[in-house]
C-alpha cells in the first residue's frame, strides 16, 4: 500500500510508505541541522498583517532598506523570511537576496522583494555534494554576484541602504560590506550555547577534544561546561580541513561585523549571550522566538500534509508524541526499525513525520512487517507536518525531535517536553543543554535501540518524571510568552536592534 499524495486520503498507517518526493518550489529532488522576564504589557506588535503591502508610500516617507540574505537550507530561510516580516512591520522596505538552490516562494511574501543571485551549484551538485562542500561553494560562487547586486542598488538614486543581514556561515558578505562601508549584521539561526564552542575550536583542536576519539566520547570539556566530548558541534564530512576553515571564517566575520540577532531569548540563555558579547564586543540582540512574529508555514519548501490536524482533533489532550527529525537528518534500514518498533512498543499514540529522502540510499520506505497490526488505530505517518501547528495542538504531549535550534525553541514556546536525538552540528549542544540545563526533556544517549526507545518515550509521557517536566517547561513558556510583550527582553531588544541599525 502506498500513502497517497492527496492529503485528504491520507490512511493512518501502512507497511509499505512509496514516498515520492513532494514538490519544491524550485526543483524536484533537492537535498535536504536564567534571568527573568519583567511582566510586560500586552501589545498587538507580535501579530504583524500584510494589509498594505502594495500602498506606495509617499517619497517623503521612503522607507530605509535592508538587504537580508539567508544560508539555503530550510533552518536558515525560515527564521530570516520571520525576520523580514519583523523588520518590515518595524518600517523598513526589504529585499531578498537567494540563491538558486531551495530558493523561496517570493508570491507569500508580496510586501518583500526577492532578488535571485547565481550560486554555480548544478542539480548533480546538491544532490550530491555533503552540507560542507555546498556552504564552501555557496561562498565562493555568490560573492561577485552579491557585489554586483549591492553595487547596482547604491547606484539607485534616492535609495537608503540601512544595512545588510546576512546569515552567519555567508562570511563573504562582511568584506562585501567592508568594501562598500556599510554595516553588517549577523543574524545566527542556532542557540547561543551553541555558537561558544563554535567560536573555541581553535582551542577544542589544540586541546585535543577534536577531531573526537570513540574512547573520550565522555570525558567532559573542562572548558565549556556542562558539554563532554560527544556533545560538540561536528558534521560528517569528506573534507574536514574545509569545515574548520568554515568555523573560522564564521567566527572571524562575526567578530568583525556591526552586530548579531539571535532567534533565542534573554532569560533562557543570559549567560552565553553574556559571553559571546564580552567575548566579541559587538552588540547582541535576543529577538526571538521568530517564529512568535510570523509562521514559517509560508517559507516551507517541502508541502505540508495539513491532514494530521484533523487527525489531532480527534486525540486526548496531552497523548499523542509528534515524531521528527527535521529537513536534514537522514537514517539508515536498521535505525528506521528500531524506531519503529520502539514508537509501536511504547504504546502511545503517535504522530510521525518520515520526510522523502530521510531514509539513506532510498525512495521508498518500508516499515517492519508487523508494525500496522501493531500500531493500528493509534497513529499516523506524514511526509511534513505544519510543526508549528501541531506543537501548539492540545493533543501534542511529547516530541521526539533532532533537536535542530528552530524545533528546540517551537517546542519550548509551546511547553511540549522533548526526546533528544540529535544528528550533527549544534542540536549536541542544544540536547544537552535541553535535557540536562534546562531539563526540559530526556535525551537517547546510545543510538537508536527499540527497548530504549520504547522506554524513554514511556518516560516522556506518562508518569511523576513526565509531570515535572511539564510544569519546568509550562514556567519556561510563560517567561517566553512575556519575554515578547511590552517591557520584555525580546520586545525591548528588537527596540534596540531597530534604533541600531537607523543610527
Amino acid at each position: 500500500m502506498s500513502l497517497s499524495d492527496d492529503p485528504s486520503n491520507v490512511p493512518t498507517i501502512h507497511v509499505t510508505l512509496k514516498i515520492q518526493p513532494p514538490p519544491l518550489h524550485n526543483k524536484p529532488n533537492a537535498t535536504i541541522k536564567i534571568s527573568h522576564c519583567n511582566t510586560p504589557k500586552p501589545t498587538s506588535m507580535a501579530n504583524t498583517t500584510s494589509s498594505n503591502r502594495t500602498t506606495k508610500e509617499p517619497k517623503s516617507k521612503v522607507r530605509p532598506h535592508l538587504v537580508l540574505f539567508p544560508l539555503p537550507f530550510q533552518g536558515h530561510i525560515n527564521p530570516m523570511l520571520q525576520l523580514a516580516t519583523v523588520l518590515h512591520s518595524k518600517g523598513f522596505s526589504i529585499t531578498i537576496v537567494h540563491t538558486r538552490f531551495n530558493s523561496p516562494n517570493p508570491s507569500n511574501y508580496t510586501q518583500i522583494s526577492f532578488q535571485r543571485i547565481e550560486d554555480g551549484l548544478t542539480e548533480d551538485d546538491t544532490e550530491n555534494m555533503d552540507v560542507i562542500a555546498i556552504l564552501s561553494h555557496v561562498n565562493i560562487n555568490c560573492e561577485a554576484p552579491f557585489r554586483d547586486f549591492l553595487g547596482r542598488m547604491l547606484m539607485k538614486e534616492g535609495e537608503r541602504l540601512a544595512c545588510i543581514v546576512t546569515d552567519a556561515m555567508l562570511h563573504f558578505t562582511q568584506g562585501v560590506a567592508e568594501e562598500f562601508k556599510i554595516k553588517r549584521i549577523v543574524l545566527r539561526t542556532s542557540s547561543a550555547a551553541s555558537f561558544v564552542p563554535f567560536e573555541a575550536f581553535p582551542m577544542l583542536r589544540e586541546k585535543g577534544y577534536i577531531p573526537m576519539q570513540a574512547l573520550q566520547s565522555e570525558m567532559p570539556v573542562v572548558e565549556l561546561p556542562p558539554l563532554r566530548v560527544k556533545d560538540l558541534p561536528d558534521i560528517t564530512t569528506a573534507n574536514r580541513g574545509t569545515f574548520y576553515q568554515l568555523l573560522a571564517q564564521m567566527a572571524k566575520t562575526t567578530r568583525a561585523s556591526s552586530g548579531v540577532i539571535w532567534n533565542s531569548i534573554d532569560s533562557l540563555e543570559h549567560s552565553a549571550l553574556a559571553k559571546i558579547q564580552q567575548v566579541f564586543q559587538i552588540p547582541v540582540f535576543a529577538i526571538g522566538p521568530l517564529h512568535k512574529y510570523s509562521s514559517s508555514s509560508s517559507s516551507s519548501l517541502l508541502t505540508q500534509d495539513r491532514s494530521c490536524i484533523a487527525w489531532l482533533d480527534k486525540q486526548a489532550t496531552g497523548s499523542v508524541i509528534y515524531v521528527s527529525f527535521g529537513s536534514l537528518a537522514a537514517m539508515d534500514t536498521t535505525e528506521l526499525a528500531e524506531t519503529a518498533w520502539g514508537i509501536a512498543n511504547s504504546e502511545i499514540p503517535f504522530l510521525w513525520v518520515i520526510r522523502p529522502g530521510s531514509i539513506r540510499g532510498m525512495d521508498w520506505v518500508e516499515l517492519p512487517e508487523g508494525f500496522e497490526k501493531k500500531t493500528r488505530g493509534r497513529g499516523q505517518i506524514v511526509k511534513w507536518a505544519p510543526q508549528e501547528e501541531v506543537l501548539a495542538h492540545p493533543a501534542v504531549g511529547g516530541f521526539w525531535t533532532h533537536n535542530g535550534w528552530n524545533s528546540t525553541i517551537e517546542s519550548i514556546s509551546e511547553g511540549v517536553p522533548m526526546l533528544c536525538s540529535p544528528h550533527f552540528g549544534d542540536q549536541r549542544v542544544n540536547a544537552r543543554y535541553v535535557s540536562h540545563v534546562w531539563k526540559l526533556g530526556l535525551q537517547l544517549e546510545n543510538g537508536l535501540e527499540r527497548d530504549q526507545i520504547a522506554k524513554a518515550i514511556k518516560r516522556l509521557m506518562i508518569g511523576t518524571e513526565a509531570k515535572e517536566m511539564r510544569e519546568r517547561i509550562k514556567v519556561v513558556k510563560e517567561n517566553m510568552d512575556n519575554c515578547l510583550k511590552e517591557g520584555g527582553s525580546s520586545y525591548e531588544s528588537l527596540n534596540r536592534l531597530t534604533n541600531y541599525i537607523l543610527s
